[in-house]
């Protein structure tokens, strides 16, 4: 899940969680919004910890050459 799905839930969850006031009969809109965000809020740590370790790691190229010389 990128950053770009987790501001998305963030966003619908928002909205769920504040702004709807229908009701579902054994549905709490207000607890669905809030597991969204949750959610968001959890892809974003992890999308930003897999960022920042890509970023860290080095990577070192080896070569290796033969003189054929007969």
């Amino acid at each position: 899940m990128g950053i770009g799905v987790s501001v998305f839930l963030l966003a619908v969850g928002g909205v769920l969680a504040f702004a709807v006031t229908d009701r579902l009969s054994g549905v709490d809109l207000t607890v669905v919004g809030y597991v969204l965000m949750g959610a968001g809020a959890i892809g974003i740590v992890v999308a930003l910890m897999l960022a920042n370790q890509s970023r860290r790691s080095t990577h070192t190229t080896v070569q290796e050459r033969r003189d054929l010389r007969d």
